[in-house]
């Protein structure tokens, strides 16, 4: 049954607002543009960058006090160490930029599938709402003042007027979900634009990486060329090789008193958050049953209004006051939670690297060419611990949960990388063509974090392989199923 329902002046608005959403199309105009905004993407990089700079000063603090105790004599491999230092930085950043890629492609994808659903909503909107004002212009051109001095049958009227009433509430709800739908196609288009900028970025940061890793790798050809008989004789010489395990062993022992350091700091500052909160605690329930007391004996001697009154305002303020108290530690709480997880996520507990003997699986596919106790070159010291021969670029993977607490060139070893499992647990990854990970990043068991090289004048193409306990490196072929 249609009821006669005529149009009133503010049907002629709603008209009016209409005409502008459906002069408006799917996507609002875009803005005049100023000056190019910062991606998310760029932001979000000059953070950690920050962030990774204060870490990496103090490790350059350590190597530089490391290399002080050496003799001045050079060796050849660090003419080597920018090149080889430059190649793992830029194939580094080509993986991350890669991941970045897909993940901004995905993000596109998904913001491309949301278009399309919101375009089909708006349009079923759009279809909608002009049958609605189709059929009020239809109906009629009563209003509602009209109505009610019609003096027609007082039933009829309180009808129409409440159906009147529900139209006018669904155009509302309709046009107000529109608005809704197209500022969401604006916040959409936004989102698009920053998309394809950041794909742009990341475009050309490729570009730039692939001239780099070009021109280091010949820089690096030219430069084994002209070192390659030095380099050979250099590596065999037992006095060379000395030197190369106690560089290796000193950035051992004092990364090792830097992660007790930590540790021990993390310890107090989770022992004084806790008595902290404890004592707010114990503060709040003291004055809570302070002021309950209190309440109590007043109350005795008044009228029940009068407690009942004083009871809400007590308990008011206890409630304000505790909230108070609670919330003097929760940004340090916040802190502490969040610095908790990170260590979590980044380090196994004490013993549980321990427990892992036997089931570690192996870092890198390869044939090993030296084990731990042998003799170097025949006569020369013992192997600390294992070479793998694996062709270069082979994926090289955390033996184990840990963090990593070193990431660069070192003379001897080329590309280095150490993680920190717990436990004064490390491992060792040495020769690596490139570095994937950076210094303080958690990793997984598993999770590729360099590829196999030969740098630092290495002979053959492989990973050099260590695990260390309290500084002192034991054989790892009972730890890990080769």
């Amino acid at each position: 049954m249609r009821f006669p329902i005529k149009k009133s002046a503010g049907s002629a608005l709603l008209c009016g607002l209409l005409a502008v959403c459906l002069s408006s199309g799917l996507v609002a105009p875009a803005c005049a543009t100023g000056a190019a905004k910062p991606t998310e993407r760029s932001r979000q990089k000059a953070a950690a960058e920050a962030k990774r700079a204060g870490i990496q000063q103090k490790l350059t603090a350590l190597k530089k006090e490391i290399s002080r105790t050496e003799s001045e004599k050079e060796d050849v491999a660090d003419n080597l160490a920018e090149s080889e230092e430059a190649i793992s930085n830029a194939n580094r950043a080509l993986r991350d930029l890669a991941d970045e890629q897909r993940e901004t492609n995905l993000r596109l994808q998904d913001l491309g599938t949301e278009q399309e659903r919101l375009a089909q909503t708006i349009a079923a909107q759009k279809k909608q709402l002009s049958a609605l004002l189709r059929e009020h212009y239809v109906a009629g051109n009563e209003d509602r003042i009209k109505l009610l001095l019609s003096g027609d049958n007082p039933n009829r009227i309180n009808r129409d007027l409440q159906m009147m009433a529900y139209v006018s509430q669904a155009q509302a709800k309709l046009l107000s979900a529109l608005n809704a739908n197209l500022a969401q196609v604006e916040q959409n288009r936004e989102k698009v634009e920053n998309a394809k900028t950041e794909l742009e970025e990341i475009a050309q940061e490729q570009r730039d990486q692939k001239a780099v890793l070009e021109k280091e790798k010949a820089k690096r050809a030219a430069l084994l060329g002209e070192l390659s008989s030095r380099l050979v004789s250099q590596r065999k010489q037992v006095d060379s090789l000395e030197r190369d395990e106690q560089r290796l062993s000193g950035l051992v022992d004092s990364l090792t008193r830097l992660i007790r350091e930590q540790a021990e700091a993390e310890r107090k500052r989770r022992e004084a958050l806790a008595a902290a909160r404890a004592k707010a605690k114990a503060e709040a329930e003291a004055a809570e049953r302070a002021r309950a007391g209190a309440s109590r004996s007043q109350g005795r001697a008044r009228a029940p209004g009068a407690r009942s009154g004083e009871s809400r305002q007590a308990g008011t303020e206890t409630a304000a006051a505790g909230r108070t108290e609670s919330g003097a530690g929760t940004e340090a709480g916040r802190a502490g939670r969040t610095h908790a997880r990170h260590l979590a996520g980044a380090r196994c507990t004490a013993g549980a690297f321990a427990s892992m003997r036997g089931k570690l699986t192996a870092p890198v596919s390869g044939t090993i060419a030296a084990r731990f106790g042998a003799k170097r070159g025949g006569d020369g010291p013992s192997w600390k611990g294992m070479f793998i021969k694996a062709p270069e670029g082979t994926e090289v993977r955390a033996v184990a949960l840990g963090r990593v607490v070193h990431s660069g060139w070192m003379r001897g070893f080329g590309n280095l990388i150490i993680i920190d499992h717990g436990g004064d647990y490390l491992s060792i990854y040495a020769n690596n063509q490139t570095l994937l990970k950076r210094l303080g990043d958690a990793v997984r068991a598993g999770e590729p974090i360099a590829s196999a090289g030969n740098t630092g004048g290495n002979e053959e193409s492989g990973l050099y392989f260590e695990l260390r306990h309290l500084g002192k490196a034991f054989d790892p072929a009972s730890w890990i199923k080769f």
